[in-house]
């Protein structure tokens, strides 16, 4: 029996992708999100995936502990919404928010954050680089060439009316004195690196085409 119109389920459309130059203010970023997500639950805005950079400082997200803001008055913090605790942005370091609509991709916000993860560890393999999950731990993880592990990408999402909004964030080459102000995700046994300390020489184009090319087999 063939389903009626009504119960057939709606594929996503195409998501739309924009890359911004430049460095993007963080609350400028956070107005253009919100507004997104408005029109994407009103059903008058595609889904999108914005890749860009901030200027150096740190956000705070739904957890974050005020003890673990080492430096206070060296950066601007913002206030996130999204969830986790401290984390650094910076000029090298690439952010790509994802406003997905999730009534259309399953509602189902865990196989959201996991498919986020994969979609990280599919790019950094296109650039020539194991990374992994970590029980108990937020983000992606990868050998530190000293016998160790640290922090190559972050990941952190909010979720409105089953529309999300924040996302990821990969070190590329940022300075990465920038994480010393805060304890990074509240993770104070290692350390967080880049794809430039790794010996890397990945372009930020190159990250964007890895990140294009992985989207659908990760979150499609």
């Amino acid at each position: 029996m063939k389903l009626s119109n009504e119960l057939k389920p709606v594929a996503p459309r195409p998501i739309a992708w924009e890359t911004s130059q430049g460095l993007v203010p963080y609350p400028d970023a956070l107005a253009r999100m919100e507004a997104r997500v408005a029109g994407i639950v009103a059903g008058q805005a595609d889904e999108l995936v914005w890749l860009l950079e901030h200027p150096p400082l740190y956000t705070a997200g739904t957890s974050a502990d005020p003890a673990e803001l080492l430096a206070p008055g060296t950066l601007p913090v913002y206030p996130s919404g999204r969830g986790g605790r401290y984390t650094y942005h910076g000029p090298g370091q690439r952010v790509a928010y994802v406003m997905a609509d999730l009534r259309r991709r399953g509602r189902d916000v865990r196989a959201y954050v996991q498919g986020l993860e994969e979609w990280i560890i599919r790019t950094l393999a296109d650039l020539g680089l194991r990374g992994e999950r970590r029980e108990g731990r937020v983000g992606i993880w990868v050998a530190d060439g000293n016998g160790g592990e640290a922090k190559i990408a972050a990941v952190g999402v909010r979720v409105r009316h089953w529309v999300t909004f924040h996302g990821i964030a990969i070190n590329v080459d940022p300075d990465l004195q920038g994480f010393a102000g805060i304890v990074p995700c509240g993770i104070r046994e290692h350390g967080v690196t880049s794809l430039a300390a790794l010996g890397i020489g990945a372009t930020m184009a190159d990250v964007d085409t890895a990140l294009r090319r992985n989207f659908d087999a990760a979150l499609g």
